[in-house]
């Protein structure tokens, strides 16, 4: 199909701006720290954007939550809205998963190895994990509405590669916070290179083991 100039010029200004804002992504460092100032793992920060900003579409992978040694792994997971995800059960045992939260209700009866099938993560929120039989096993889903979000490591560190100059409004969510407490947010300017954001956040971590 040929183009005319009207629209070959059109197209080509497409793609250069596409171009000049992959040129212009940003690297944004994350810390997370409890309220005496000690890292936090397994904080989850995600980067909503501001003043109607259209976020990129980004390809949904699917993801798995094992079950191992009476443990969800991990316990901690956090997924874009239409995410699927299964629950494979590698122990001896059988387990029964299960979820009452709002933003997602589901139940799998007893099961072992793969037969249960992927769920589908589909509305924005906070989903606590449980198991019928091992009342211990509890995890986390944390589903966002954004492409750029991340998962703290041991340090409380983590890393939003290649999000887009604009306006956004971070908001950070940890687990054992309250589940009424107002998310915690900042708001943050991109306008290209490497930028940094720390969250202190209202809790008290255990003093790990030496």
């Amino acid at each position: 199909m040929k183009l005319t100039f009207s629209e070959y010029c059109r197209a080509l200004f497409v793609l250069l701006l596409l171009e000049s804002n992959l040129a212009l992504a940003d690297s944004l460092m994350i810390t997370v720290t409890d309220s005496a100032g000690n890292p936090v793992p397994d904080a989850v920060v995600y980067a909503e954007a501001a003043a109607g900003q259209v976020l990129p579409k980004a390809a949904l992978h699917p993801v798995e939550i094992e079950q191992r040694k009476r443990k969800f792994i991990p316990k901690v997971t956090v997924v874009q809205i239409g995410t699927e995800i299964s629950f494979p059960n590698n122990d001896s045992v059988k387990h029964h998963v299960y979820s009452f939260s709002p933003a997602k209700v589901f139940d799998l009866p007893l099961y072992s190895g793969k037969t249960a099938d992927p769920q589908l993560f589909d509305k924005q929120g906070t989903v606590v994990l449980g198991c019928n039989i091992h009342d211990q096993m509890i995890a986390y889903v944390q589903v966002v509405n954004t492409p750029y979000f991340v998962k703290t490591d041991v340090s409380g560190k983590g890393k939003l590669d290649n999000v887009l100059p604009g306006k956004y409004v971070l908001k950070a969510w940890y687990y054992s916070l309250p589940p009424n407490a107002q998310v915690v947010e900042q708001p943050i300017a991109l306008i290209g290179g490497d930028s940094s954001a720390v969250f202190k956040l209202n809790i008290k971590l255990d003093a790990p083991a030496n």
